[in-house]
């Protein structure tokens, strides 16, 4: 067996150097256990005799046993780090995960809300009570301009032009892109900065606030939207991200103008943007089977005639 003193002492380089979370951790130690697990099957008792050959080897047997591409993916992402740290205490002389990649996995199409889904959402009159405006101001800026949910609550009171319509909006890689605030985005806006005074701390500079008057946290606009949902009669659970995916599907839809959204989402990537092409042809074909007079096979088959 290899020595597995190693992990608990990366596991306080982790805690104490790079300070994350405990959640995460416990993770990281689930997953190099699971290696050692391996190891110890393949006959391999020291961690600088693992070669790629050996990762390729754990990430198929772990496909296998039916675990899904982002289970794997994040077991290598540990064993990487584990490695880094092995390397830096000279403990290795090199990763063998550095060049394994994943098996992909089916990429699940967003869940949206259909416009009218968003209108019993957003609709609600709450006029008076600050939280309840706030959040109404928060989710319709998140639909309105496609927000992700970090990127929302990172949002400072100069962030927001509202002379101009705009957001300035720091995204993932620190990369700043400046988005457009619809007309009813801006009205719930003006509405919660006229009683944001009621609950920010004088100093606090963010845009969202909690009941405290500190920065608001994600994981309460989470559970906020979700409260919000049940109260307005939405049938299903909504998270922040479905607001972000029916801005682009609806967008889309709309205008057809992929790059466009691209931009809006601040997607590095095209590739990324194009799985709403996926959901715009799902809305089509519902289209053509609605209205076509001869779409609809029987059974209900969309499916290509055998020639």
């Amino acid at each position: 067996m290899p020595d597995e003193a190693w992990i608990q002492r990366f596991d306080r380089h982790l805690a104490s150097e790079r300070r994350l979370a405990e959640l995460t951790r416990r993770g990281y130690l689930l997953d190099l256990h699971a290696l050692t697990e391996f190891m110890r099957r393949e006959g391999v008792a020291d961690w600088s005799r693992l070669t790629t050959h050996h990762i390729r080897r754990f990430v198929g047997a772990g496909r296998r046993a039916g675990l899904a591409s982002r289970t794997l993916s994040r077991r290598l992402s540990a064993i990487r780090t584990f490695y880094g740290y092995l390397i830096r205490e000279g403990a290795a002389a090199a990763n063998p995960a550095a060049d394994v990649r994943p098996p992909k996995g089916e990429r699940r199409l967003p869940k949206t809300l259909d416009p009218d889904e968003m209108a019993a959402l957003l609709d609600g009159n709450d006029h008076g009570d600050p939280i309840l405006v706030r959040d109404n101001a928060l989710f319709e800026l998140i639909y309105s301009s496609g927000l992700r949910l970090a990127e929302s609550v990172a949002l400072n009171l100069s962030d927001v032009d509202r002379h101009e319509g705009v957001v300035r909006v720091l995204g993932k890689g620190a990369k700043e892109r400046v988005v457009p605030v619809g007309g009813k985005a801006l009205g719930r806006l003006a509405e919660w900065l006229s009683l944001r005074g009621r609950i920010a701390s004088s100093e606090e500079q963010a845009l969202f606030v909690g009941r405290g008057g500190k920065r608001l946290s994600p994981r309460a606009v989470q559970q906020r939207l979700r409260q919000l949902a049940e109260r307005r009669g939405v049938g299903r659970r909504v998270n922040p991200h479905a607001l972000r995916h029916s801005f682009a599907t609806h967008l889309l839809e709309s205008s057809g103008e992929l790059r466009a959204v691209q931009e809006l989402l601040g997607h590095a990537d095209v590739s990324t943007t194009q799985v709403y092409t996926h959901l715009d042809f799902q809305h089509l074909a519902h289209v053509y089977d609605k209205a076509h007079p001869r779409a609809r096979r029987k059974g209900g088959d969309r499916g290509g005639t055998s020639e």
